[in-house]
């Protein structure tokens, strides 16, 4: 697995530390009236919240109206696919996921995930978080792996949707355990969260981004994480590592595409009116210590690189499990 680790020694990161003019996002008046940006998900979302995070700071940095648009289905294939299509004048660009490295393997798809859109930033990674209802009576994962051996294929976890990177995650997850769990697909990070926070389903797997709020509020009990480190905020919770699976490591991603073709300079200075305001204090606090999403900032090379990787990755994974849309 490419883990942040190799994220960072590969030079992935080195946007992070590259200082940004004050002036770098502002020029010429914006071509658009207005700047859509497309979120092909449903509202309540990570993908949701990073795109409204944003939203004003571009308005004031690039001077035009900027609108979030919620296109969700087909695990963000639909929304992504509308941007593939669109003019690539500036007015128009989408966030993505991690279901967007994943879709090509398990999906007919409407555009070509690599050469229709240009990538613009990597916003940042973030861990998946297992975690259950604080009414069931799961204290440890050790207790989901003792009830699945139980009844196997009983106990139900709920994920983003079919080839997100939690599922994948629990997939193997549950091999490495030698356990069956059947798994309940949703259309977004705002239907799950419904779902877990009222005890719908037992286990919830999510990237710490959508779940940090409810673990913190006590909505949610969290039982594993799957990064190479504890996050501070549930510091006592172990990782995959830790529970005895080494080297086993999953983190959910955030990135922004424009339509094949779109002017390097409308890309520039997109990305640099993005990092600008992200880096706003309360923004920035709101993206690494409520999310937990540990920031990159990488530009256009370095999206790229992590999109064609992932494809790999999680696209064998998918294969060799047998996955489709539609499970």
């Amino acid at each position: 697995m490419i883990t942040r680790r190799t994220f960072a020694s590969r030079g992935f990161a080195v946007a992070a530390a590259l200082p940004i003019a004050a002036t770098g996002a502002r020029g010429a008046a914006w071509p658009t009236n207005v700047i859509n940006i497309v979120v092909p998900f449903p509202a309540g979302g990570s993908v949701d919240q990073l795109s409204r995070i944003v939203q004003s700071g571009l308005q004031q940095r690039l001077g035009t109206s900027v609108i979030v648009e919620n296109k969700p289905g087909a695990q963000g294939s639909i929304g992504t696919g509308i941007v593939a299509r669109a003019k690539p004048d500036g007015g128009t660009w989408v966030m993505v996921f991690d279901t967007h490295a994943v879709n090509p393997s398990l999906q007919s798809m409407t555009f070509d995930t690599e050469k229709d859109l240009d990538p613009v930033l990597l916003i940042g990674t973030s861990p998946h978080v297992l975690c259950t209802h604080p009414g069931r009576p799961y204290k440890a994962f050790a207790d989901v792996i003792a009830a699945a051996k139980k009844e196997p294929g009983k106990l139900t976890y709920g994920s983003i949707g079919t080839g997100s990177l939690g599922h994948l995650t629990m997939v193997l997850l549950c091999k490495k355990a030698g356990i069956e769990m059947t798994h309940v697909p949703y259309r977004g990070g705002g239907p799950l969260m419904n779902d877990a926070l009222a005890g719908h389903v037992d286990f919830s797997i999510a990237s710490s981004a959508l779940v940090s709020t409810q673990v913190a509020a006590a909505g949610l009990r969290p039982l594993l994480q799957t990064g190479a480190t504890r996050l501070p905020t549930i510091k006592d919770v172990p990782t995959a590592i830790d529970a005895g699976y080494s080297g086993f490591e999953s983190y959910a991603w955030w990135g922004a595409l424009a339509p094949k073709g779109t002017p390097e300079e409308l890309k520039t200075r997109m990305r640099e009116a993005m990092i600008e305001t992200y880096k706003e204090p309360v923004n920035l606090a709101q993206l690494n210590d409520t999310m937990q999403i540990t920031t990159t900032f990488g530009g256009a090379t370095e999206l790229a690189a992590w999109v064609s990787q992932q494809i790999k990755i999680w696209g064998d994974v998918a294969r060799e499990n047998n996955i489709k849309a539609g499970q």
